[in-house]
């Protein structure tokens, strides 16, 4: 498997303490070989697909997709041209709790109960 990062995650890692980066890095790959162990969720009212990582106050915003490959091999004296499918983890965004939610236009559905103040 491997990880493609969006130009805004990369950006968002950029502006990180090194610590957080490497905290965040660690997480995504413990993410593409134990999924399991990771706290990850469906995210609701997104594209089909879009999961959301959390990294104590982060949030990794993420879908997996599948790209080709052709790799050219030697048999019997021939070379053999033949796709390869490869699985991608994209990480598609990287914030923090309150704003990943509204980064991009995008409005995540909050399914959670709680007050609410009128203005």
């Amino acid at each position: 498997m491997k990880i493609r990062y969006s130009k805004k995650s990369l950006k968002f890692l950029a502006k990180q303490e090194k610590a957080t980066v490497s905290r965040i890095r660690t997480a995504v790959q413990k993410l593409s070989v134990a999924p399991s162990e990771c706290d990850i969720k469906e995210m609701q009212g997104a594209d089909k697909g879009k999961m959301r990582m959390r990294v104590g106050s982060f949030r990794v915003i993420y879908f997996y997709t599948d790209e080709t490959e052709q790799e050219t091999v030697a048999e019997n004296g021939q070379e053999i041209t033949r796709e390869i499918k490869i699985e991608i983890l994209f990480i598609d965004e990287i914030g923090n709790r309150g704003d990943i939610y509204k980064l991009g236009g995008l409005f995540y559905e909050y399914t959670g109960t709680g007050n609410s103040r009128n203005a």
